[in-house]
C-alpha cells in the first residue's frame, strides 16, 4: 500500500498515526494507572488472538502503545485498518498522545 492510500484509510482511524521502518500505524493510550494500561493491553491482545491479525503491543505505568503491519509483506494492508477501527472500539477515552504531557483522561473499563 502506498502513503496516499494508507493516508486516505487513516482517516477513518482517529488517534491514529503513520510511522515508518517499517511502514505501520500506531497509536497511544492513556490510563491512570499501570492496572488500567496492562487490562487494555489484554484487550488487544485478545481481540488480535481472536482476528488471527496481532499488533505490537507496549505498555507501561499510564500508557500503552499499539502498532499494526502486516508482516508477510513487511508494510501496510487493509486489514491493518480494520484491526485499528476495532480497537478504537475497545478504547473509550479520548485519544491523547503520549508525548503531549497533560495528564491522562479518565479511562473507564468498556463492559
Amino acid at each position: 500500500m502506498d502513503r496516499a492510500m494508507a493516508e486516505s484509510y487513516l482517516v477513518q482511524v482517529p488517534g491514529w498515526v503513520l510511522k515508518e521502518g517499517p511502514d505501520r500505524i500506531e497509536r497511544d493510550f492513556r490510563f491512570p494507572d499501570f492496572v488500567q494500561a496492562q487490562a487494555f493491553a489484554n484487550q488487544v491482545g485478545n481481540l488480535c488472538e481472536a482476528e488471527g491479525h496481532h499488533a505490537e503491543i507496549h505498555y507501561g505505568w499510564g500508557h500503552c502503545s499499539v502498532a499494526f503491519w502486516t508482516h508477510k509483506i513487511k508494510g501496510l494492508h487493509e486489514n491493518d485498518f480494520v484491526m485499528a477501527a476495532k480497537v478504537n472500539g475497545l478504547a473509550d477515552a479520548p485519544y491523547v498522545p503520549a508525548s503531549v504531557g497533560t495528564p491522562p483522561p479518565p479511562y473507564v473499563q468498556g463492559a
